[in-house]
């Protein structure tokens, strides 16, 4: 493994009951607070209504952004940045999920920051600063509550990008699996392969002697694979949602690529994908990723596919070569996919071929290749989104 410095600077408060903390977290930065959530189901299952109470033991005076979209957009930061200017706002709380905190990432940045956000997004201008925020989960998926990432949307010119900087971890995250419970079933099949996609993006990596960080990647995948069937079945069963929940965070707080770089292709592909169509994250993931394994798998690295095949999908390797071993584990991947209901092909969202140029041009608006474990070109997007329809 490669030589590394860990740090990160976000509390983590999880548990039943945790949202007490709030207030006390919140003060020390002031009493003017802008509330950042989405499409208003945190008032539809009570959470709004608890926050504002807690809230209230502060003397806060609270401003409100509603409306966040699942892919959050550049037109959304503005108005939240607007908001933090012209109210001198001291402290923003994310309430929602993974879209929202990102989006409440670049609304921080971009409230003491000169430039536009999207010039910040694509890494034309650096982020000055940011105003502290906290976030209260409610949906375990991307791991934005503990890691400086953030993926913002240009409807306007269909681009996606993700970006992040030292001054975008959290102070806090309030992690209360009760808040899991009235997910919908799609969004939690989502969240289940958004976390799963995470682990996998660290696992296909080029170091050597990384043991550690292997076993704890695939301690993970085992774990949600026991436990995702169940949670569709019982979707208010406490331990089911924490460990979901959990597991998610850890996904992508930088813990498990202590070392070395992950891939992040697939990610690359589906964001050009929903900057194009706007489909769930998740979903498109489940899509993408086994074709991406399929098409770089080759006899220079069947070695490490089969070791997830062997090692997480139970696959027998008695008698086989690496790379049967391995394509018997991709499918194994996709089946498990499918069992919990997520989409498999494009065309479960209404995308034909007549985008595939369009799409495959995103992949390389930053460099002309992407991914680490494989260099892929415009061409490899192009067979890949081909495969996924």
């Amino acid at each position: 493994m490669e030589n590394f410095i860990y740090q990160n600077p976000t509390k983590l408060i999880f548990g039943k009951g945790q949202l007490e903390k709030l207030s006390s977290e919140i003060q020390p930065y002031g009493n003017r607070v802008l509330m950042v959530y989405g499409g208003g189901s945190i008032k539809r299952n009570g959470i709004y209504d608890c926050v504002l109470e807690e809230l209230k033991k502060i003397n806060a005076e609270v401003f409100e952004l509603s409306g966040v979209e699942p892919n959050p957009r550049i037109s959304t930061v503005r108005e939240g940045v607007a908001i933090c200017r012209e109210q001198k706002i001291d402290f923003i709380l994310a309430v929602g999920g993974g879209s929202t905190i990102d989006c409440t990432k670049a609304i921080a940045v971009g409230a003491v920051t000169k430039a536009d956000m999207w010039d910040v997004v694509t890494k034309k201008e650096k982020p000055a600063g940011a105003l502290p925020f906290g976030t209260i989960l409610t949906l375990a998926a991307t791991g934005s509550e503990m890691n400086a990432g953030s993926v913002i949307t240009n409807w306007e010119t269909n681009e996606k990008h993700g970006w992040g900087s030292p001054f975008t971890y959290p102070k806090f995250s309030i992690l209360d699996p009760v808040h899991t419970f009235s997910v919908p079933r799609n969004q939690t099949i989502y969240g289940l392969v958004d976390t799963m996609s995470h682990v996998l993006e660290h696992y296909f990596h080029t170091e050597e002697n990384t043991p550690i960080q292997d076993r704890w990647c695939e301690g993970i995948l085992l774990t949600l694979i026991d436990i995702g069937p169940k949670l569709l079945e019982d979707p208010e069963n406490y331990e089911y949602r924490s460990t979901a929940m959990l597991g998610g965070t850890l996904a992508l707080n930088n813990m498990l690529n202590l070392g070395y770089h992950g891939d992040w292709a697939t990610h690359n592909l589906e964001h050009a994908v929903s900057a194009v169509h706007d489909i769930p994250h998740g979903g498109g993931l489940a899509i993408l990723f086994p074709h991406w394994m399929r098409h770089v798998l080759d006899e220079s690295n069947a070695h490490r596919f089969k070791q997830l095949a062997v090692r997480v999908f139970g696959v027998d390797p008695q008698g086989k070569s690496d790379k049967v071993v391995a394509l018997e584990g991709i499918d194994r991947l996709r089946e498990f996919w499918n069992e919990l209901g997520a989409p498999s092909r494009l065309a479960d969202y209404d995308i034909d071929g007549s985008s595939i140029e369009e799409m495959a041009e995103k992949t390389v608006v930053a460099n002309t290749t992407f991914g680490n474990y494989r260099a892929l070109t415009k061409q490899d997007s192009v067979e890949i989104f081909k495969a996924s329809l």
